[in-house]
């Protein structure tokens, strides 16, 4: 009876050890590429760790922040494992084209048209997108895109088209060619107008003296969607665990961090998983 009660205070002990942690050589390391908007709002420094504590440290993200159209010629290369981007049409002809599988929303802000507080164009008085646009390119006030087939750039373009203006070469037209934090500090030193995402814009505000001249429309929608790089065309990616993170920022815990993710009291993203 004697080593019977010592083998259960043995085995009891034993369970009751923590499990030994992964160190990082051991850990799967997935690479995602994603935009530097997501990057630039900190949303992703608050996301990551939380996956990696829920996979044990067994899976560790590497991020890619570049421009949407950048993160997909990246995924399309097989370079990339995931692919976390807000340009839905680009998005779909992706997977459609058979470079990605499982695409999913995940979230979404909007687009804000930001200027200087002297607001030369009068922003602050258009009704709609197209009008504020419409009134920049007629006052030639100096606004600065991204020009780099991110899909603030591309969001940027469509409604030009609509305003029926074709900036391009236009002096007082700057392609900063850069991410949004980059492409904020450019048009604070020039006192200028540009179009950027909201939580961006959140996260630098303390930074710049730029406004929010214009919000609000329809137009301005910006989803979010994710979606893992197809392993049937590239046998090489860790497409388990990509497809782990996906099911993971689908999920109640990671769109409860993505909802109560704030900076000075203002939501910066509204989650879209189904069910949440």
């Amino acid at each position: 009876m004697k080593r019977i009660a010592l083998f259960w205070i043995a085995v009891c002990i034993l369970f009751s050890m923590p499990l030994p942690s992964v160190s990082a050589e051991d850990a799967v390391r997935i690479r995602m590429a994603s935009t530097t908007s997501t990057q630039n709002s900190g949303l992703l420094d608050v996301l990551f760790p939380a996956f990696e504590k829920a996979t044990g440290g067994r899976i560790k993200v590497d991020l890619i922040a570049v421009g949407t159209g950048q993160a997909l010629e990246i995924a399309e290369r097989g370079d990339a494992d995931l692919v976390f981007v807000h340009a839905p049409e680009l998005e779909e002809e992706f997977v459609k084209n058979g470079f990605g599988v499982n695409r999913h929303p995940v979230m979404h802000n909007d687009f804000v048209v930001l200027g200087p507080a002297s607001d030369p164009a009068g922003v602050k008085d258009a009704h709609t997108a197209i009008d504020a646009f419409q009134a920049i390119a007629k006052q030639k006030a100096l606004f600065i895109s991204r020009g780099d087939r991110s899909g603030t750039h591309l969001k940027e373009l469509a409604v030009w088209d609509k305003a029926g203006v074709n900036p391009k070469g236009e002096a007082w037209y700057i392609e900063a060619g850069s991410g949004m934090a980059a492409a904020l500090r450019v048009a604070e030193e020039k006192r200028a107008y540009t179009l950027s995402d909201r939580g961006t814009y959140l996260n630098y505000r303390t930074r710049i003296s730029l406004g929010i001249l214009f919000q609000g429309d329809p137009a301005l929608y910006n989803p979010y969607g994710i979606m893992a790089v197809n392993p049937k065309r590239f046998p090489h990616v860790h497409y388990k665990e990509a497809m782990r993170f996906i099911e993971w920022i689908l999920s109640p815990e990671a769109q409860s961090l993505i909802a109560s993710y704030q900076i000075n009291g203002e939501q910066l993203f509204y989650p879209d998983a189904r069910g949440n």
